[in-house]
């Protein structure tokens, strides 16, 4: 049985501060792609989930959200699938006509556990 989802915190190249909603189950790492005021492309880990190896089964509804304040970014997730055919999931969001385009334009790569990851065997030794 999949568990509720987990708060967690996170600050981009630029210094954004993002809040993230996650299913502890699923997801491993959130990675932000932008671009910088150099014009070169930079990816980041966000997020990285702190327990390292699911605890549970995933479940069939895997939802994140992901938030910063500071750039008006508000995504959410949701996916019904099996959590083992998912291996990652990329969003682009666009700020509405800041000074510079390019930099505005974010993308949110959310990263699952490897599949397998969780296994019956390893929750029956934990017992």
């Amino acid at each position: 049985m999949s568990r509720h989802n987990r708060q967690g915190r996170g600050v981009d190249q630029r210094g954004y501060h993002y809040a993230i909603s996650y299913q502890p189950d699923w997801l491993d790492r959130i990675r932000v792609t932008r671009r910088l005021a150099s014009g070169r492309q930079s990816t980041k880990t966000l997020f990285r989930n702190p327990a390292r190896t699911p605890q549970a089964q995933a479940g069939d509804l895997i939802r994140t959200t992901i938030e910063s304040a500071e750039q008006d970014l508000h995504v959410e997730v949701a996916l019904r699938v099996e959590p083992d055919q998912v291996g990652e999931v990329a969003v682009t969001w666009r700020a509405n006509g800041g000074p510079e385009p390019a930099m505005d334009r974010v993308v949110l790569t959310l990263h699952s556990f490897r599949p397998g990851a969780f296994s019956n065997s390893e929750a029956d030794r934990s017992l």
